[in-house]
């Protein structure tokens, strides 16, 4: 089992920095190779660049009202559901289609479904 992950790329779990504006301020954000290009897929599925994904994320959980005491962990976050809603079906495997056109209650809803 675990030669899976053990002789998987080395660089996925190498960490990169990147900087960006958020509010006016810069910002740094360091994720794993592996979580930078989730975030990648995301963007591009919504036809945005990964600065611009993280700033929409960075807002509306401002919005939202959350903690963003760790931002980085949140994004981490995103990418493991992103792809376990791949996985389980509720997101399309087809990157044409954006992430923002589905309809984010229904795919909420049966989640809550299968936890409960």
């Amino acid at each position: 089992m675990c030669k899976l992950f053990i002789e998987a790329d080395s660089t996925l779990w190498a960490s990169t920095t990147r900087s960006m504006r958020i509010d006016g301020m810069v910002t740094s954000v360091r994720l794993e190779n592996f979580f930078w290009t989730a975030l990648e897929e995301v963007a591009e599925r919504d036809r945005m660049t990964v600065v611009q994904l993280i700033t929409k994320l960075h807002y509306e959980s401002i919005d939202a009202g959350h903690d963003l005491g760790n931002f980085t962990s949140f994004l981490r976050v995103c990418c493991g559901r992103y792809l376990a809603l791949q996985l389980s079906g509720d997101v399309p495997r087809d990157k044409r289609l954006p992430i923002a056109e589905l309809d984010a209650d229904s795919i909420l809803e049966t989640e809550r479904g299968r936890v409960h």
